[in-house]
């Protein structure tokens, strides 16, 4: 026990190091230093370091470095913004201070994980609620019609939506594993279980057709379809779940390219940005010129040009990293991504049961592809998402359900750790 709180003492310093060198640099730059703005930086670290503290009194064996990556990802996740967007600095740390509380608190309430999956239907009901609310209620932002606006709160329901269904298709799938491996109907080549056993998951595809059409958030709707085919898969181990559900995503998908202009924008400024460079593709083109210019250290932070990138701060951040911090700043940032998705799948394979690992395997796999969509999207691997970055993009709603999926993570391993003992 003493030893994990070294190590994740240790790793939480190193964070603080280099939030304190990015806010130097960035600052004495900029010749914007000043002290108000240092102590906030130095009580965020405080902070940080306090929820470890509170967090291991009550969970003393959990994963050691899943907090660690949190905050560091962050933390290049506020150097950044402070860069491109010194007035939303402070708002990015408030946001920041919520999440680290939610992660606590998250962390804390899931030590009865059971009893959570006993409300798997509650859990999916709310869920889709909340995403049915962005579907009538949201407002187009940016080209997506995924925020919903209460008076002076701005925040997207998809970013809590999304953990509600994992927990609801961890716990169903769990349950029905068997029903779902030892299928009896045959359809064509396809063997498959009766339609009520998988109705749940026909239903998560028309809601990811609804988000594609509605609110033409495509990053969402793959994020979805995604996560819950790969899910089943997990739980199944059939691959022709995988073959079904992505022959329906494609035909949807065609439909919605031949039926929907803002679909056939999307895929014609992936396949041929240079058509339109001064228009629609305007933003991936500048995006490939700030890699471009970036080369191996990138220009330094304050010394590129990544706020001629609309919305860089949001969907593009990744390129301004690409620029500032050259090659070696975003290896950096997707090692700690993958480190994050590497311990979260290790938690997954020594689960004591059926639910425990499918719910983190899925918290796993949503992390990853999330952060392949967006990244694939600046670098024009994929057609452009428009989902953020976890824990560096500006986003109230996006910092504080990464920090929840977290504390999740952080519990599921804490059952892990108990019940080796």
């Amino acid at each position: 026990m003493n030893q994990t709180r070294l190590t994740e003492f240790s790793l939480l310093l190193i964070a603080g190091l280099v939030l304190l060198n990015g806010f130097l640099a960035v600052m004495l730059a900029s010749n914007q230093f000043n002290y108000q703005s240092l102590s906030i930086v130095v009580g965020l670290i405080i902070g940080w370091m306090v929820i470890s503290l509170f967090v291991r009194r009550s969970l003393s064996t959990a994963d050691p470095v899943l907090l660690p990556l949190a905050v560091c990802l962050s933390s290049i996740g506020l150097t950044i913004i402070l860069r491109l967007r010194p007035d939303l600095f402070i708002p990015q740390v408030m946001w920041m201070t919520v999440g680290l509380i939610a992660f606590a608190l998250t962390a804390v309430v899931f030590r009865q994980i059971e009893v959570i999956a006993r409300y798997k239907y509650l859990c999916g009901i709310t869920g889709i609620i909340l995403l049915l609310i962005t579907i009538v209620f949201g407002v187009d932002i940016s080209g997506n019609k995924n925020w919903v606006i209460l008076g002076p709160i701005r925040f997207q329901p998809s970013e809590f939506a999304k953990l509600l269904i994992i927990i609801f298709l961890a716990a169903y799938l769990s349950e029905r594993r068997q029903l779902l491996t030892f299928a009896t109907r045959h359809y064509g080549p396809l063997t498959l279980p009766h339609p009520r056993f998988i109705a749940p998951l026909l239903a998560l595809w028309g809601l990811t057709m609804a988000m594609l059409i509605i609110q033409r958030d495509l990053g969402a709707a793959l994020l979805y379809f995604g996560t819950t085919v790969t899910m089943t898969y997990m739980a199944s181990g059939r691959l022709s779940y995988v073959v079904l559900a992505l022959g329906m995503f494609f035909i949807g998908s065609v439909a919605c390219y031949l039926l929907f202009p803002h679909v056939q924008i999307r895929i014609d400024i992936w396949l041929n940005p240079w058509a339109d460079p001064t228009g629609h593709a305007y933003q991936i083109v500048q995006s490939l010129f700030a890699f471009g210019s970036g080369g191996v250290l990138g220009s330094g932070l304050t010394f590129g040009y990544p706020t001629v990138i609309p919305e860089v701060h949001t969907d593009f951040v990744f390129a301004a990293i690409g620029e500032e911090l050259g090659l070696a700043g975003t290896a950096a940032t997707l090692i700690a991504y993958i480190l994050v998705v590497y311990r979260a799948f290790r938690i997954a394979l020594i689960s004591p049961t059926p639910f425990t690992m499918l719910l983190a395997g899925g918290l796993a796999i949503i992390t990853a592809l999330q952060v392949f969509l967006i990244i694939g999207g600046v670098t024009k691997f994929l057609p452009l998402t428009g989902i953020t970055l976890p824990l560096i993009s500006y986003g109230g709603s996006s910092m504080v359900s990464s920090f929840i999926l977290l504390g999740m993570l952080f519990a599921v391993s804490e059952a892990k750790a108990a019940n080796e003992d």
